[in-house]
């Protein structure tokens, strides 16, 4: 749990304090108030943090002793983000910004990064500057720059946040398509307006 919290009684939950297990194949909601932990949860499985107490294990492997070339093989290859705050660069275009990272892992032909732009309305806006769009245009830009990759598992920290019914279902689909395409697992995290998925297992912070 983060280290913040140790020492508070009103801090409980399914993972705090608790052994979990998160598999290839399956999908968990990590459901939580705001403040209690889910995007810090995060932060750790990806290992931008490490202020908690406890351990996490990839592979049976701990990954306080994973080196910086371990982590960048991670993030390249097995696990992939789709931040709360996004993390996108406003001074570049929509295009650009999923382009950046696809130039990195060569997973995706461009003629499959337009077809989700179409399918998410934005194709109007793929040389627009981020900067100038709306947050949930951005949402649907970052997703579609988490799935330029391969990955064991993926993170999606309040998808749905700013998006109407239309285009949050439409980027669920596009979203579980890529995920069944790689066998891979889910963590879709929530303060209230999830993601419309069959979840495999539920966890409350």
């Amino acid at each position: 749990m983060p280290r913040v919290f140790v020492g508070r009684e009103d801090i409980s939950g399914d993972i705090w304090h608790q052994k979990v297990m998160l598999e290839r194949g399956r999908v968990y909601l990590v459901e939580a108030a705001s403040g209690t932990g889910k995007s810090s949860l995060c932060g750790f499985l990806m290992g931008y943090r490490r202020d908690y107490e406890g351990s996490i294990l990839f592979d049976g492997r701990d990954v306080r002793d994973l080196q910086t070339d371990d982590w960048v093989e991670l993030r390249r290859s097995h696990l992939s983000l789709l931040f709360q705050e996004l993390r996108l660069f406003p001074e570049l275009t929509a295009l650009e910004n999923v382009e950046i990272k696809n130039q990195l892992t060569h997973h995706k032909p461009k003629q499959q990064i337009m077809d989700w732009f179409e399918a998410l309305g934005l194709v109007d806006k793929m040389d627009a500057r981020v900067g100038q769009m709306s947050f949930g245009q951005q949402q649907r830009v970052a997703m579609i720059r988490a799935l330029v990759q391969p990955f064991d598992f993926l993170l999606a920290d309040e998808p749905v946040s700013h998006l109407d019914d239309e285009n949050a279902q439409v980027m669920r689909d596009i979203m579980m398509e890529e995920v069944r395409r790689q066998g891979a697992g889910v963590v879709i995290t929530s303060i209230g307006r999830r993601m419309d998925l069959c979840y495999d297992q539920t966890f409350c912070l």
